[in-house]
């Protein structure tokens, strides 16, 4: 069963192959059995798990047949859960328990999919590693001596690692494509608005967006369906039409316009994934697609423009834990103020102080028009590269990391090289544009990531394209050893 994909798992068990409390079960040994070696799960949901899983079972049983009843998934652990910890990979939120479920939660609930458990993740979001989690990193399952990505790595390597079909994630400068690409899985971030920040954890509430992480692009329909859509309770919601993901999937993309920018083929692209990219993209030529190469000239200022942005908008979102309301309180504080200190100090790791400083200085009076609102202007310049490319092209192609997953603990001391791992993911956020990423090869004998960007709400085209891909290679079925 742990090696079905979510199609696979839904017509099994509308066969009644078996039930989702069978399913449920087995994949709960399975994830308490293997995860020991991989640390991708923080908080397992047992007993509502096998709960859910009976609810499903009963509305099968009365008739229902929705495409996602009774199939288990594991949520990043930055979703709010009714009455299960939410820590978001902090020791901040160690104890905090939400009294109430993100509307992503409920909506898949809703669907009827059991949740087994909350995935690891780097602390408050921040990081390209998931190195930075107050319960230590994730480990890839290709190679446990090397990264999974982040911030999304604990759902990357569950889904990988075939713990669970499908597992959620958030993506703020690339962190669901990033750790998607490190781990061999597919990966899509969608359109900013498209899906509900209620009750997700904010970290740069301009840019970050829920999206779905799977196996295939096939599973990323069906459970974006599920998860997208207008919520009044989110001010940036978007209220636009949510289409049947799955009934495109299959059109033909002869004619397709593919853009190449020219940026992201030169130094600091590994020439191993390079070549793994530049073989998919030869793929999409045989599948009668026409390949245009693009300039997008303001890239190079995505990185820089990224860290002024949304570290200035993580000081605003995090000064809300002060050790008064909720989360960490630091032990006998002599005063408020020491109160307010003590508990931030002690209770936020190294990579958050590092960016809560950062933004904080960049809003401060004297500099905030020199470095926010200057970043924001070339936020603007950086969206219009890409609406002026899609005026040509109906996608953009490209590398999703500039290199395969690198070893623990090799960029830690190095903050702008850790950075720079989300070279060609960032400026998707800063424009609000979906973008994906699908397994493309392997170079030293790990996963490559092939990124398609699209139009905004163009998430129909992105599947289809990915889907068309992945029904001629074999890139996704592939298995990390020993989780086979």
């Amino acid at each position: 069963m742990h090696n079905m994909t979510l199609a696979q798992l839904a017509a099994a068990l509308q066969e009644g192959r078996f039930s989702s409390e069978e399913l449920t079960r087995a994949l709960l040994a399975r994830a308490r059995e293997l995860d020991a070696g991989l640390n991708s799960v923080v908080s397992f949901a047992e007993e509502q798990a096998l709960a859910q899983a009976r609810e499903a079972d009963a509305r099968r049983a009365a008739g229902e047949s929705g495409p996602l009843l009774g199939i288990p998934l594991m949520h990043k652990d930055i979703f709010c859960t009714d009455g299960l910890r939410t820590s978001c990979g902090s020791k901040m939120l160690d104890n905090f328990v939400a009294p109430y479920d993100a509307t992503v939660v409920a909506r898949l609930a809703a669907a009827g999919m059991p949740m087994l458990a909350k995935t690891n993740m780097d602390e408050f979001a921040m990081g390209s590693s998931n190195e930075t989690s107050f319960y230590g990193p994730v480990k890839n399952p290709w190679n446990p001596d090397t990264v999974p990505g982040g911030s999304s790595g604990g759902s990357a390597a569950a889904v990988a690692a075939r713990l669970v079909p499908a597992a959620t994630g958030t993506d703020t400068g690339g962190s669901i494509r990033q750790p998607a690409s490190l781990c061999g899985v597919t990966g899509l971030k969608p359109t900013y608005g498209r899906v509900s920040r209620w009750g997700m954890i904010a970290f740069a509430s301009s840019l970050d967006q829920a999206g779905p992480i799977t196996r295939t692009a096939e599973d990323a329909a069906l459970l974006l369906g599920a998860m997208a859509g207008f919520d009044e309770r989110d001010s940036t919601s978007l209220d636009e039409p949510v289409p049947d993901y799955s009934a495109t999937l299959n059109e033909d993309i002869r004619g397709l316009k593919i853009g190449l920018p020219k940026e992201y083929f030169g130094d600091g692209l590994d020439a191993e994934v390079g070549a793994r990219v530049q073989a998919a993209i030869e793929e999409f030529t045989r599948l009668g697609a026409e390949v245009v190469e693009i300039s997008l000239p303001n890239t190079h200022l995505a990185v820089p423009v990224y860290y002024v942005v949304a570290p200035a908008e993580c000081s605003s979102n995090l000064s809300r834990f002060d050790g008064v309301r909720f989360g960490y309180r630091c032990e006998d504080p002599q005063d408020l103020e020491d109160l307010y200190k003590r508990s931030r100090g002690e209770g936020f790791g190294a990579e958050v102080k590092r960016r809560v400083m950062i933004g904080t200085y960049a809003l401060s009076a004297g500099y905030y028009d020199a470095y926010y609102l200057k970043a924001q202007q070339i936020r603007r310049l950086i969206r219009d590269d890409f609406l002026r490319a899609f005026e040509d092209v109906d996608v953009i192609m490209g590398p999703t990391s500039p290199s395969v997953a690198f070893r623990l603990g090799e960029k830690t001391a190095d903050p702008v090289s850790m950075y720079l791992s989300d070279i060609y993911t960032i400026a998707v956020n800063l424009a609000g544009l979906p973008g994906m990423s699908v397994p493309c090869g392997f170079a030293e004998d790990l996963p490559v990531g092939l990124h398609i960007v699209g139009n905004y709400f163009d998430e129909a085209r992105l599947l289809n394209v990915a889907h068309r891909y992945q029904q001629v290679t074999d890139w996704h079925q592939q298995t990390p050893a020993g989780f086979e």
